[in-house]
């Protein structure tokens, strides 16, 4: 079957968020596509079969668990799937059957592709103990989405420079913990984050698209604006564009495919 590694969230190679791309004829079992992510070792492998015309199931899974929600490789996916002309009109909406229900990518001028995904709306919460201590720096806000923690730290620079305690973040309940800042007034994005998702396997996620269903809300609310460009302030980094809609967020971005080739069943 034939496989792909795609640079997510990012217009040149060897930036954003890598992702494999399994295209599958049919489903396949759960224990193999595990083995097959953990060979991988990348944050999520995407596994897709097509269904009908341009829609599809897929599944996403860390090199240790599987996942209800991906971003990057719901982009990756979609991308392959543009490029390769595997989609029946390369051009029309793409639906994809998942563990979150019914999510739709598009393609538009310049390669950029959108994704319509649920919101996921922190609610505020005292900060956790010792959390100031893993992270190494003073939270001024907590709050818990449906699998996440999100954290707001005072600036961007307090962001850019953190060094968490790795071990110690994995002790924190959820997938991940999620920290952001606002931007600086001169910057060309309107806030910042980073993601660390150890209990998933994945020490620090380059760019997530999960994550900025949860962003994309508190964002708007302290903005007061429901359209926002976002900056994942990894070593890799990438760009993120979102946009609320109600109960639904459309998450934007670019994808470069950096590698092809066939996977041995």
């Amino acid at each position: 079957m034939r496989a792909f590694i795609v640079d997510a969230f990012t217009d040149r190679p060897f930036a954003g968020n890598p992702a494999g791309v399994c295209l599958l004829d049919q489903p396949a079992d759960a224990a193999w596509m595990q083995r097959v992510a953990a060979e991988f070792n990348l944050s999520e492998t995407a596994f897709v079969h097509r269904t009908a015309e341009n829609t599809y199931g897929l599944r996403w899974f860390t090199p240790t668990v599987e996942v209800d929600l991906c971003g990057h490789a719901t982009l990756a996916t979609a991308h392959v799937l543009h490029t390769t002309r595997s989609a029946a009109a390369p051009d029309a909406p793409l639906s994809f059957t998942t563990l979150s229900g019914v999510l739709t990518a598009r393609r538009h001028d310049q390669g950029a592709i959108s994704l319509d995904f649920p919101t996921d709306v922190p609610t505020a919460t005292p900060v956790p103990p010792l959390l100031a201590k893993a992270l190494g720096a003073e939270p001024q806000w907590t709050g818990r989405a449906r699998h996440d923690l999100l954290v707001e730290l005072p600036d961007a620079a307090t962001v850019r420079d953190l060094n968490p305690d790795i071990a110690a973040l994995a002790g924190f309940s959820g997938r991940a913990v999620i920290v952001t800042a606002s931007a600086p007034d001169d910057a060309d994005h309107d806030f910042v984050s980073r993601v660390f998702a150890p209990a998933a396997g994945i020490p620090e996620d380059p760019v997530t698209g999960a994550a900025h269903c949860v962003l994309a809300p508190h964002w708007a609310e302290r903005l007061g604006r429901t359209t926002l460009n976002a900056r994942q302030l990894s070593p890799r980094g990438g760009r993120v564009g979102v946009a609320l809609h109600d109960d639904r967020v459309t998450l934007l971005g670019h994808a470069v495919t950096v590698f092809t080739g066939e996977l041995t069943p």
